[in-house]
């Protein structure tokens, strides 16, 4: 199989960023659970540890392509003790995702295994998407308060 420099270039964007979400998403959680909202302690918790699992993933398939996985600089994100505001960040950080994740997608292609697993991640990750769409439009109709003691 010929290698594909985009792939694995792709392959290392998502062991850098996807590591520092499901670290975001780890504190997240830890930041929920202080504030009594258990509910959303444990989704983040959980997401974090799903989210390592699709970097481990990728780190083994730059490994089977004969790639060089780097450990690269993580850029500063944002961390929010209110629930909406953080649902509200985490979806555009998912629709923006979503967007780059679809081309790469199509670049892996011709290479079934990668191209299986990233169309299961692009799938988990449109989930994630959907699940914010459908709370914001919760907190919408039932009102902020009423959402908040539904995280509890």
């Amino acid at each position: 199989m010929e290698r594909n420099e985009k792939v694995i270039a792709g392959l290392q964007v998502i062991v850098t960023e996807l590591s520092q979400q499901a670290d975001g998403h780890a504190i997240q959680s830890r930041i929920f659970a202080s504030e009594g909202f258990t509910k959303l302690a444990d989704k983040y918790a959980a997401h974090a540890a799903e989210e390592r699992g699709y970097v481990d993933k990728c780190i083994d398939r730059i490994l089977d392509l004969g790639g060089e996985v780097k450990l690269e600089a993580k850029k500063e994100a944002p961390l929010y003790k209110d629930p909406v505001e953080w649902v509200k960040y985490d979806l555009q950080v998912s629709r923006t995702g979503l967007s780059w994740l679809a081309a790469l997608v199509e670049e892996a292609r011709t290479d079934y295994t990668t191209f299986d697993f990233l169309k299961k991640y692009y799938q988990d990750e449109e989930e994630d998407m959907y699940w914010g769409e459908t709370q914001l439009e919760l907190i919408e109709c039932i009102g902020r308060q009423n959402w908040l003691v539904q995280q509890l």
